[in-house]
């Protein structure tokens, strides 16, 4: 049984397809199983997956999305380690072999992640933010307030535990785009996240990502908003009360915008207000909450 179970998604990325295997076959660490699960490429993916020897490849019938294709390959590998990898991006030659090292040395961290860097469709890398935020970082440790306030962890730079998955279940496939999220938020309640602090992942930024269709993510979002609230409210003594109150602030505010740009501004303006209560300093809540009574268009625009 290998170590490693790498878990390949892919879904019409020929083009980026073979660089992002090649990236698997430099890997220094060496224990590893490919596992790559197509949910229904059109565009030759599976042909060329076909041809590759050392790949195992599981067709799905029709297009499942992408959790639930995760899970499709969670149930069919066996590796006490799982690497998340989408086929348009890329690893770095030391990237297992450093996420492994912390595990082995780091008993109580569930999920190990990386830094790295953005890409475009040629490989070069971006300057900036492309997507309005820097590449995710966190330092090792309990970093569950963090990912509150944002998704740190690129699904791609992940390597977990297979015990986490047994413990708490797959991920969740009613999400489109924030299941990862929602699954880094469920091992971190339970365990620590490791971060190797080296540029060793690479995410391609190019027309067709998941992150541009803004309309899908923000209904994931609300969703996920509303599935944080209460579980900050059963904290106990873990963290400082003063910082799980300002998670609790943002967390409504959070959920506010999505509320409003999800066109239902009275919820926006209820968790507003929520966010008001927790946290009575915070102007940017009350300016949102007053924008609530714009089209949505408008409110959008002062984002």
């Amino acid at each position: 049984m290998p170590r490693v179970s790498i878990l390949l998604t892919c879904y019409n990325h020929i083009k980026y397809l073979p660089p992002c295997v090649e990236g698997i076959r430099a890997q220094t660490f060496r224990d590893f199983e490919i596992v790559a699960i197509d949910d229904g490429s059109t565009d030759g993916t599976r042909e060329w997956l076909s041809e590759q020897s050392d790949i195992r490849c599981i067709f799905n019938a029709e297009n499942l999305g992408t959790y639930e294709t995760l899970n499709v390959g969670l149930r069919e590998t066996a590796g006490e380690f799982v690497a998340v990898l989408n086929d348009d991006d890329l690893w770095e030659p030391e990237k297992l072999a450093k996420q492994v090292e912390l595990l082995d040395a780091k008993p109580k961290v569930g999920l190990v992640h990386t830094g790295g860097n953005f890409i475009d469709g040629s490989g070069n890398t971006t300057e900036g933010n492309p997507l309005g935020f820097a590449f995710p970082r966190f330092e090792t440790g309990d970093i569950l307030l963090g990912l509150v306030y944002e998704n740190k962890i690129i699904a791609s730079a992940a390597l977990a535990r297979r015990s986490c998955f047994e413990e708490l279940g797959g991920f969740n496939r009613d999400y489109f785009g924030s299941g990862d999220w929602e699954m880094w938020f469920r091992i971190a309640e339970k365990h620590d996240v490791g971060f190797v602090d080296a540029p060793l992942t690479h995410y391609r930024v190019h027309g067709a990502n998941a992150s541009h269709k803004l309309e899908r993510i923000w209904r994931d979002d609300e969703k996920l908003r509303r599935w944080i609230g209460p579980r900050l409210e059963s904290l106990g003594d873990r963290f400082p009360a003063a910082e799980v109150r300002a998670a609790q602030a943002f967390n409504q505010a959070a959920l506010g915008t999505v509320a409003t740009l999800n066109g239902t501004p009275a919820a926006g303006r209820a968790a507003y207000a929520a966010s008001i209560r927790l946290n009575p300093g915070r102007w940017k809540t009350y300016a949102r909450y007053a924008a609530t009574f714009l089209p949505r268009g408008a409110f959008r625009k002062l984002l």
